[in-house]
């Protein structure tokens, strides 16, 4: 076991970095500062180079070049913010030594099962670090960060492994879609870069889903129930109707692979006044448009019905998939490939039914696939990563670190 991997990634969840999709603010909580200053700290105290934090909690540092060789400069991305969807608030990370394959009791009354998350059945034997079931784990995505910085440092002390610039970067607020809107591309200085952000052993992601936000706002007329005929309008009962009207089939709980979907973040709603907050998910691109303008109809539907001005959504693109910009530069997804075979890891590529800061960085000229990081059930109290699949995501950084010293040969 790396005690010292696992030990950096358990430090690294003792830091409540959640951020919020309500805040204007960048980074959208201020907490995610804190960590982001403890790494610009860690990053310096590691013997790293041109390490620095911008005003928006941006992290960047280098690992300078041990080679003559004129090889490209490229990079290691990971986000440090986690879900909002789940407290990450007092996480109580603990570890699984051999896991047996059974029910894992997270605390009393809660309990992780094989039986409802069949993933777990893939790391019978390996060591598991887990949540006590009521926090996320944080896995996503600072088992990225754990692996980047233990691989750097492994470079650092192995020096007859040749490699050349190596840059790595942190950022905020990936969760809420916003974590590359910062980024200095430009600053960064790199010919591509990787993600360190993906799920199980041996996963390469570079396509992943076309993304939108939908907000819908429903204006009703409260008036006493006694005397409402023809008066009220009842905005509760008016988003529960808009909802009917998306396709009930094209939900995340009922679409896999490459199949898109609504999915209803959550509503907020009282008689006079509803707010109904969507995302909009499709990996094929004209798919993508034409959910947009679903979403609009249902609410000309309800104006038709109720009056214009009873309902207006607003839709705002999020990112989109970064396969276009991939597919011209498959050296980059050559390059892991090769890596993975050297570190006996089977590749399993396939489409990331998200996104990743990867995807808008491809858009701003940083083509920037993503890796698997180790983690598993993320944004929930049931997520857990393989201390045996850490090692290996480390693993597989530095022998890309090193193929790319010959990139040119």
């Amino acid at each position: 076991m790396n005690k010292q991997l696992v030990e950096r990634f358990i430090n690294y969840t003792k830091f409540d970095t959640q951020s919020s999709e309500d805040s204007t603010t960048v980074p959208s909580t201020s907490k995610q500062l804190v960590f982001a200053e403890y790494l610009r700290k860690e990053l310096e105290k590691e013997g790293l180079s041109d390490v620095e934090m911008d005003d928006k909690g941006y992290v960047y540092a280098t690992l300078k070049a041990n080679t003559k060789r004129k090889a490209p400069v490229i990079g290691f991305i990971s986000h440090y913010d986690t879900s909002p969807d789940c407290s990450g608030c007092g996480v109580k990370p603990r570890i699984v030594e051999n896991y047996d394959g059974g029910d894992i009791t997270l605390s009393e009354g809660i309990v992780s099962s094989p039986k409802k998350f069949p993933e777990l059945t893939a790391h019978v034997g390996e060591d598991l670090i887990v949540t006590d079931g009521k926090t996320l784990l944080g896995a996503d995505d600072k088992a990225g960060i754990a692996e980047i910085v233990q691989a750097l440092c492994f470079l650092r002390d192995h020096d007859e492994i040749e490699h050349g610039d190596i840059r790595v970067a942190f950022n905020p607020d990936e969760e809420i879609g916003m974590g590359a809107h910062h980024f200095d591309v430009e600053k960064f200085g790199c010919q591509w870069a990787y993600t360190i952000d993906g799920g199980d052993l041996g996963e390469l992601e570079f396509e992943n889903f076309n993304a939108a936000s939908a907000k819908v706002k429903i204006k009703g007329v409260s008036v006493h129930p006694g005397y409402a005929k023809g008066k009220m309008v009842n905005a509760n009962r008016l988003a529960a109707e808009f909802a009917a009207l998306l396709p009930q089939d094209e939900t995340p709980e009922a679409t896999e692979g490459y199949q898109g979907f609504y999915h209803l973040l959550g509503i907020q709603s009282n008689i006079e006044g509803a707010q109904l907050s969507y995302i909009i998910r499709d990996h094929d691109r004209e798919k993508f448009e034409a959910r947009k303008k679903v979403v609009q109809q249902c609410g000309k539907a309800i104006n038709d019905k109720y009056g214009e001005g009873t309902c207006q959504v607003e839709v705002s693109d999020q990112y989109y998939n970064m396969k276009e910009k991939i597919d011209p530069n498959m050296h980059v997804i050559d390059l892991v490939l090769m890596a993975m075979q050297q570190c006996g890891v089977p590749p399993k590529v396939m489409p990331i039914r998200g996104g990743t800061d990867g995807a808008q960085l491809s858009f701003k000229g940083l083509p920037c696939p993503n890796i698997f990081a180790g983690g598993v059930n993320f944004h929930g109290p049931f997520e857990f990563v393989s201390i045996q699949v850490m090692e290996k995501a480390m693993e597989v950084i530095v022998k890309i670190c090193e193929l790319t010293a010959h990139y040119n040969d």
